[in-house]
């Protein structure tokens, strides 16, 4: 299978899927957190979310993930210093699914670890050629 030419085109441009990737899991990270970025009732709102999820300080929690997410969303998609956050979206994902998922089936967890596991191979292969990484 290795001699077909589908795959040895798919090998040269592996760095196509993984832009794909970035520019979906930037935008869906971003569409996530804007309504809590433009109106500040959203953001009060996820604030009593995360009270009832038992977070400690919970609109200094909801500030500081929706500004992680939007800021990490923007660096995945320019793939700008992309190791860096994506560990940081690997921290938020992971509390959420401790402290919020942990109950839930894993169909309802699958949106949260989908971006967990996303955010892993971005940790482990970077940006890609098609980035702003200063090193790639």
């Amino acid at each position: 299978m290795q001699d077909m030419p589908i795959v040895k085109w798919l090998d040269q441009n592996k760095d196509i899927g993984l832009l794909l990737l970035r520019l979906f899991i930037g935008i869906r990270l971003i569409y996530g957190v804007a309504d809590n970025v433009w109106n500040w009732q959203h953001m009060v709102a996820f604030e009593d979310f995360l009270r009832a999820h038992r977070f400690p300080l919970p609109l200094l929690s909801a500030i500081i993930s929706v500004y992680a997410q939007l800021g990490c969303g923007l660096m995945i998609l320019a793939g700008f210093y992309i190791r860096l956050a994506a560990l940081i979206m690997i921290i938020n994902f992971m509390v959420a699914l401790l402290m919020v998922h942990r109950q839930d089936s894993f169909e309802a967890m699958t949106p949260a670890l989908a971006l967990l596991f996303a955010n892993v191979l971005f940790l482990f292969y970077g940006a890609g050629k098609f980035s702003l990484s200063p090193a790639r």
